[in-house]
């Protein structure tokens, strides 16, 4: 496969994933689907996880029109739940080449709780992922080269990590939690690397993101509850939606996290021009505040105790 840096890289430069199998979350629609529909291409068994199944059996129907023969599954699962992941998770094959944790929610106008209680952007971006990882890990290490790639955001440039104010509960700012989730999700990406380095499990992390992409996350969230916030919502998903690039380019840095031999763990993924908004896949850049040394393992300790979900592997038997 020729490098990204050389030419515009396509789905169809991935190798071909015969034989493996794909999770994507959020899978129904936007970057979530096109990423699917990527993986269904080129040859994966590949799973949509999702809390609609209206939406999850369109979507399946699309990727087997697109791509007859396609081996595509809907499985729900409500990431605003953590018993719900861990249901979807104890349902999975002992064997997963790839988790795309890509699900997420924008800037509702007040602040929301899952049900578990923590605030909604913080819970679904990057709680339940954290969740949804760990109980995976044993089959994602069972792979030959499992990977997991993780949905960052160009908001994570602006974004700071309140450690001591994760659910945004002293003050909630709409857009403030949204980039604290996504900023939330590239240090995760980030630990989860070294801690694979330093535990040897055989899985590698990446990071990747969409630059300007027109999906309906915006709606998913600022437009919730109607009223004036629906009506700004779908202004901003108007205006947005003329300068942003499709859906479609908008996967392709997760696609090529996920399956170019040249995307390395603890890397960090995304479109390439016009500051990173758009344009073919390649490096991105990360800010400080998402390499600072003392954050990953805070965060990772944190989340554990938060969720209740722990990154270990089963012992072989003697």
């Amino acid at each position: 496969m020729a490098s990204a840096a050389t030419h515009t890289w396509t789905p169809a430069d991935a190798p071909r994933l015969d034989g493996k199998s794909a999770i994507v979350t959020g899978a129904t629609g936007g970057i979530g689907y096109e990423t699917a529909l990527g993986f269904a291409r080129q040859g994966a068994t590949t799973i949509l996880a999702a809390r609609n199944a209206q939406k999850g059996a369109q979507a399946v129907a699309r990727i087997r029109q697109a791509v007859p023969g396609a081996s595509v599954r809907f499985e729900p699962m409500d990431l605003a739940s953590l018993a719900s992941v861990a249901a979807f998770a104890a349902a999975q094959p002992a064997v997963i080449d790839i988790l795309v944790n890509n699900a997420g929610v924008m800037g509702f106008p007040t602040r929301q709780r899952t049900k578990d209680g923590f605030e909604q952007q913080i819970g679904v971006n990057y709680l339940a992922h954290f969740a949804l990882t760990a109980r995976l890990l044993p089959a994602l290490c069972a792979a030959p080269q499992g990977r997991v790639v993780s949905v960052a955001s160009l908001a994570h440039r602006r974004a700071s990590l309140d450690l001591d104010d994760l659910q945004s509960e002293r003050a909630y700012n709409p857009m403030r939690a949204y980039g604290q989730s996504k900023l939330a999700e590239l240090v995760f990406a980030l630990e989860l690397h070294r801690q694979a380095r330093r535990n040897g499990w055989a899985v590698s992390s990446m990071a990747a993101h969409p630059g300007w992409a027109s999906t309906d996350i915006i709606g998913n969230g600022m437009g919730a509850g109607g009223g004036l916030a629906g009506l700004k919502a779908g202004l901003i998903a108007t205006v947005f939606g003329l300068v942003a690039q499709s859906a479609h380019d908008g996967a392709l840095p997760s696609l090529y996290a996920a399956t170019a031999p040249e995307a390395k763990s603890g890397g960090y993924y995304g479109p390439t021009r016009f500051n990173e908004t758009r344009g073919t896949p390649g490096e991105a850049r990360i800010f400080p505040q998402a390499t600072d040394p003392t954050v990953g393992p805070r965060l990772w300790a944190l989340s554990e105790k938060l969720t209740g979900a722990s990154f270990s592997l089963p012992q072989p038997a003697h």
